[in-house]
């Protein structure tokens, strides 16, 4: 996924973090940032990357914070983050572990710009992933919905990414995730396009139907942060049961659970055309208008204003 980022400021978290820098000729330097909530060390050559510390330094403190406003705080206490230089630009790729320290190792572009770092999602995706307690392979799909989802509405709660451009990234690519010929639900079927465009459309799904449920007042950020605060995150083994049902407790609804026993076994398929509508979100060229006068424009809006909580 690729965002076009907006140039408002994102609020710093007060919580003091150490990133560790690996120098040329194996000397290390300690440089001290305000990181979301965590210790988080960064472990990277800067002399692979020419000069480039400083944009990485943003990138890594901008991404831990964007995801801390979303969840309420940073998913691990502790963090290691290593970046592995490969040939070119762009941020290339990533995993990410917590057995039992939180781990991301990045695959980082050593041309990599400034811009690139600005409108990347993927660091934000993978630290998504540490706020969700494991719940096995076969629900890998909730794992990389989750982190798919989370990131554009986070991006944008955060002012690092256009609310135009998630829906309309959700609008070209969400329909991969619907079910084809011999779909067996979600739990059954693993090709790329149901595990993280699927488990991104159960993720709007139950967006959409907890703020229809709550009068706007809770969603699925209140459900997420809920399942975090009780698990503590990647590093425990939870059934994905347990995690829905601690999401819907939350938030006084049965809206994850609900949907999870319809979608776990069946090719559900929703008319996504029609809930976009209500939602306000039409196309437009390349990319999609938003109209207040929607049934369900006031979900929208709710969906992607920042929590009053962050």
């Amino acid at each position: 996924m690729s965002g076009a980022p907006t140039p408002a400021p994102i609020a710093a978290a007060a919580v003091l973090a150490s990133l560790m820098l690996l120098l040329p000729g194996g000397a290390r330097a300690d440089e001290q940032l305000q990181v979301a909530g965590a210790e988080v060390h960064l472990e990277f050559d800067p002399g692979e990357f020419r000069g480039r510390a400083p944009q990485i330094h943003d990138w890594a403190r901008r991404s831990a914070e964007i995801v801390a406003q979303y969840y309420g705080r940073f998913p691990s206490r502790r963090l290691t983050l290593r970046l592995v230089a490969q040939p070119g630009a762009g941020v290339q790729g990533g995993k990410t572990f917590a057995n039992p320290d939180a781990f991301i190792r990045v695959q980082l572009g050593s041309e990599v710009s400034a811009q690139q770092l600005l409108n990347d999602w993927m660091l934000v995706h993978e630290m998504t992933h540490l706020a969700l307690p494991d719940t096995g392979e076969a629900h890998a799909w909730l794992s990389e919905g989750l982190a798919t989802y989370v990131e554009g509405v986070a991006r944008v709660q955060a002012g690092n990414r256009s609310e135009i451009d998630v829906w309309a990234e959700e609008m070209r690519a969400m329909p991969r995730g619907l079910p084809e010929p011999g779909d067996r639900g979600l739990d059954h079927t693993h090709t790329w396009g149901r595990t993280y465009w699927g488990g991104a459309m159960f993720c709007l799904l139950a967006d959409v139907g907890i703020r229809q449920r709550t009068g706007l007042r809770l969603g699925l950020q209140d459900a997420l942060r809920a399942v975090l605060r009780e698990s503590g995150g990647l590093a425990t083994d939870w059934p994905i049961e347990r995690v829905l049902r601690t999401g819907d407790a939350a938030v006084g609804t049965r809206t994850l659970e609900d949907l999870y026993a319809q979608m776990k076994d069946t090719p559900v398929r929703p008319d996504l055309m029609a809930l976009w509508r209500e939602l306000g979100v039409f196309p437009e060229g390349d990319s999609v208008r938003l109209s207040d006068d929607a049934p369900l424009a006031p979900v929208r809006r709710a969906i992607m204003r920042p929590h009053p909580g962050s």
